[in-house]
């Protein structure tokens, strides 16, 4: 049985009727801006996504960037990469940039017109000689091209992620530059030898963002999580393609069930007659 997956839970659904605030996460967020009916069915159902496997190789990247701009951090000073591309910024302090990179607590604010509190895990922030905040995020990767823009159609969640961040601090009254940098590390294959090492391009990109649709899309995912029905599969996502074609492809056919005999069919069990509950969802 699977560690890192239930099928379906009660903890952290929606409950229209509550007047408790709702924690919303960035990725749900995201989730909701690729599909809504995955959304729906996890937030309100509690049936969420199978997941993949966690990149412990990613992991590892993201843990010791952050211990390198740490110790430029600690010493007030640029670092190289800064230098490379020419970026009037150091590594920020702040006595709650560990909380702020918790994934379970990150930075949070309750977003009044819904009654979310929106929260994300940030990887890093700089301050530049103006006093803006800089929201920077990891990334890394192993593409034979060199990675020098987010060009790609699924760079649109990277940059979705950016502009969130960004929403996040100046809800907390943060006053955070439009422009954001991903620290994108690209593993080299083209090595002679492994010899017990993977080197890396490592490659800053920056991003300006526009978190202008954060409000309404907030509204629309609780215009979404208070309905009572399901809403359709968005054609472009392959969960709900690969559910649909499965319940498609198992549906029995009305010449299969015509074949069907006595001695095909369960016994009947007889059985306490239970209390009758409301109709769910399902």
């Amino acid at each position: 049985m699977s560690i890192y997956y239930t099928a379906k839970r009660t903890k952290g659904t929606y409950e229209p009727a509550s007047h408790e605030p709702f924690k919303l996460s960035r990725s749900k967020i995201d989730l909701f801006m690729q599909c809504p009916r995955c959304f729906y069915l996890d937030r309100r159902i509690g049936i969420g996504r199978p997941p993949g496997f966690p990149f412990a190789l990613n992991s590892a990247v993201d843990h010791l960037l952050k211990k390198e701009f740490d110790t430029h951090r600690t010493a007030e000073i640029k670092h190289p990469i800064m230098e490379k591309y020419g970026v009037d910024a150091v590594p920020a302090k702040h006595e709650k940039l560990d909380e702020w990179r918790h994934n379970f607590t990150g930075v949070g604010t309750l977003h009044a017109a819904t009654n979310f509190y929106v929260f994300g895990a940030i990887d890093d922030l700089w301050i530049n000689s103006k006093g803006e905040y800089i929201v920077v995020d990891y990334k890394a990767t192993a593409k034979d091209e060199e990675i020098n823009a987010l060009d790609k159609d699924w760079h649109d969640g990277y940059k979705r992620q950016m502009e969130i961040y960004q929403w996040l601090l100046r809800q907390n009254g943060f006053t955070v530059s439009s422009t954001g940098y991903f620290v994108y590390c690209n593993g080299k294959a083209d090595r002679k030898a492994f010899d017990g090492k993977l080197d890396f391009d490592v490659t800053l990109i920056a991003y300006t963002g526009n978190s202008e649709w954060v409000d309404t899309a907030l509204a629309d995912a609780k215009a979404c999580l208070d309905e009572n029905k399901i809403p359709k599969a968005d054609p472009a996502c392959d969960y709900c393609a690969y559910v649909d074609a499965v319940e498609k492809d198992t549906r029995p056919t009305p010449d299969a069930i015509s074949h069907i005999t006595v001695g095909d069919l369960p016994p009947r069990r007889t059985a306490t007659p239970k209390k009758k509950t409301p109709p769910t969802l399902f």
